[in-house]
């Protein structure tokens, strides 16, 4: 009997399919996403696509999801309605937030606005010191009365964020108590489950959104549960996490916040698994969909990660103008420049390209849909680098006179440009502007992005790579094969996984281990339980980390912290750890300033998949025949020249050619620019190196 995994992964444009089969076998499909309900392409793409290769329900062993549904709903603040309890004297806490401003110069500065109003915000006397004592018992009255005027407003969700209940909630626990009481349809959230760590505006801001999102997330899990048991399905349904691991659905359900990134993240997993098996130490994952373009960098192996993330920025480049949410999330920066984004001329005659989409409603001009504005698809259409009788394999022709029409409308006329001028100049501004995002990226984390070989991921993103790479510098671009649904298939490469944190406020030189051990042991505890509810009982990874920094400064950074007992002797091993990714961030360690520790972490991991892919069982010859020519615009020739195209399945290991050449698969279709070399490894992932390189 077949055993297969899904990879299920539904983004603003498309929703990708990845089928992979025990023996190394695997499948991809792709459809457009629906709307306003994305579960029902869910599922009907998933039938479809099970009827197309010739597998059954009863043949999945696990389904694991990937979605945007969070991370829209807070931006588009199409949540519950919410209410927040929280400590008297602390109603405005959200409105306060930090005190400062993202921009000391602007003064018209947009600060987001909360997604609890002031009228919803509520207060109880209550009070625990920060040592975890109480100073003020909790108003349990107060507290009943709250939750009446609540069910009057008509309120569906409700955050609980008492002070210091990172030290002690049982406060927090008695209200939910109560809520179960006197309010049972009610949606709580606890802060001191969702985020127990120290600040209380990241803190607070993280419930909320975790509570906003809850409801949504039920309904639209629940529902999809329920569609797949009634056709036959009875494996593992998981959910990607923001964090590159896996949880069951309740988990999901309970801490929707921990999904907030689970679409996008997926291709930069697979570029993890992707630069290990490629024996690539280094790779900066260039990952553009139909909707928006994500770049992020692999180290060692192991994508960068952050437990800091913001959503709905004012400004998307500026750090601080945005809902905070302390969540572990794979670091990567995200602009809106996809295959759907929207080209126009400003109100200064500028070209701008994105953030908004045509999405997959009504979609870009040529796709025939409805759409009647220009996007990045239809200029990469006109340039000659899209086929219109092979998007989808052929299943989705393109219109090209519609792209014409667009382009000409919007853009080449308000220009005074011809309509290939205006297409170049569209698909010049997004590389552009994808390259500036990457090296911002790269920047911040103190990289030099020549040295990371770029890996090309999503439907849009073997189109621009070429561009990309030389606007870097970058010699080296590995494209695996599926690059067009390279999410669905990271997802399918994680393990269950689940991040812990607590509080505990010391120097390293007088920290009291046993107080640390303690909490290690809970966390670690609390995660083991969580891996036998999905049914993993053996080969645990436990990782432990502390959020670090020297006495005085603001910010910490994350530490890695030995295994087993921590004792006095253990300083000396955390210390050296700190220097070391002090010294990686900043260049130099401080050798006399005193060390403290403010949050420590847990990783609680199962087993790594075993993912085994077949080598290419092509035997053809190492020479490669193209299946057509075509006129592609280059900006090399700054015109069109007769290039041959490539049908990727004929392409043999061992082939290698000179650009220019296109290369095309169903989900997505790779440029070769002039000056590039490609070449096909044992596992079919095609490389372009620039010529003359050095690699």
């Amino acid at each position: 009997m077949t055993s297969i995994k899904v990879g299920v992964d539904i983004g603003g444009t498309f929703t990708d399919f990845v089928f992979l089969e025990s023996k190394g076998n695997r499948s991809f499909g792709k459809t457009l996403t629906t709307y306003p309900d994305p579960s029902d392409g869910f599922i009907d793409g998933l039938e479809d696509n099970l009827q197309k290769f010739g597998y059954r329900y009863e043949d999945i062993d696990t389904i694991i999801h990937g979605t945007t549904l969070v991370v829209n709903a807070l931006i588009e603040r199409k949540g519950a309605k919410t209410a927040l309890i929280t400590t008297e004297g602390f109603r405005d806490q959200l409105e306060i937030a930090t005190e400062s401003r993202y921009d000391l110069y602007d003064l018209f500065v947009e600060n987001p606005f909360p997604l609890v109003p002031r009228e919803l915000r509520y207060t109880v006397k209550e009070r625990i010191l920060n040592d975890g004592t109480v100073m003020e018992a909790l108003d349990e009255t107060g507290v009943k009365e709250t939750f009446r005027r609540l069910r009057e407003d008509g309120v569906e969700a409700v955050a609980v964020c008492f002070l210091h209940s990172y030290r002690n909630m049982a406060h927090e626990t008695r209200v939910r108590e109560i809520a179960e009481e006197v309010a049972p349809d009610l949606y709580v959230s606890l802060s001191g489950e969702v985020s127990p760590e120290i600040r209380e505006y990241p803190r607070t801001s993280t419930t909320v959104a975790n509570v906003f999102v809850q409801p949504l997330v039920q309904r639209y899990l629940g529902k999809l549960e329920n569609a797949l048991q009634a056709r036959g399905f009875s494996g593992n349904f998981l959910m990607m996490l923001s964090g590159g691991g896996t949880c069951t659905v309740e988990t999901a359900t309970r801490f929707p916040i921990r999904i907030l990134e689970s679409g996008p993240v997926g291709g930069t997993i697979a570029g993890a698994y992707y630069s290990e098996r490629s024996r690539l130490g280094q790779l900066l994952v260039f990952d553009m969909g139909g909707t928006t373009a994500k770049a992020s960098l692999v180290d060692d192996g192991k994508p960068l990660t952050t437990n800091e993330f913001e959503v709905g920025r004012a400004e998307r480049f500026m750090k601080g103008s945005g809902m905070p949410v302390k969540v572990p999330v794979v670091e990567m920066i995200e602009i809106g420049a996809g295959g759907g984004s929207i080209a126009h001329v400003n109100r200064l005659g500028l070209l701008k390209v994105g953030p908004e989409s045509a999405s997959s409603n009504p979609g870009p001009a040529s796709y025939d849909l409805g759409g009647t504005r220009p996007t990045v698809t239809d200029a990469d259409l006109i340039l000659g680098y899209l086929n219109p009788d092979y998007f989808l394999g052929g299943n989705m022709p393109l219109n090209k006179a519609r792209a014409y029409a667009a382009i000409e409308k919007e853009v080449a006329k308000p220009l005074g440009l011809g309509v290939v001028e205006a297409a170049w100049g569209i698909h010049e501004v997004v590389n552009e502007n994808m390259a500036s995002a990457s090296r911002i990226h790269a920047v911040e984390k103190g990289k030099d992005i020549r040295d990371y070989p770029l890996f090309a991921s999503g439907g849009a993103g073997p189109v621009h790579i070429s561009h990309v790479a030389e606007i870097l510098g970058v010699d080296t671009v590995l494209l695996p094969i599926g690059a067009g649904v390279n999410s669905a298939f990271g997802f399918l490469t994680s393990a269950l996984a689940f991040d812990f944190v607590r509080s505990f406020h010391g120097r390293l030189d007088t920290m009291v281990w046993k107080a640390v051990m303690a909490l290690f042991e809970e966390m670690e505890r609390d995660g083991k339980t969580l891996l036998a509810q999905a049914g993993v009982t053996e080969e645990i990874e436990i990782l432990r980390y502390a959020e670090m920094k020297y006495a005085g400064q603001t910010h910490e950074i994350s530490v890695p912290i030995p295994a087993g007992e921590l004792t006095v002797q253990s300083v000396a091993e955390i210390t050296e750890n700190f220097k070391t990714e002090y010294a990686k961030r900043y260049a130099e360690a401080n050798e006399e300033m005193a060390m403290e520790a403010l949050n420590w972490r847990v990783v609680v991991r199962g087993p790594e998949p075993h993912i085994y892919l077949r080598a290419s069982e092509n035997q053809a010859t190492a020479v490669a025949s193209p299946k057509a020519y075509r006129d592609v615009y280059f900006r090399t020739y700054k015109s069109f020249r007769q290039t041959p195209v490539y049908e990727r399945a004929t392409l043999a290991p061992g082939v290698e050619f000179n650009g220019p050449a296109i290369v095309e698969e169903r989900e997505s279709t790779l440029v070769v620019n002039p000056g590039f070399l490609l070449k096909v490894d044992e596992l079919s992932n095609l490389w372009m190196i620039k010529e003359g390189a050095h690699v």
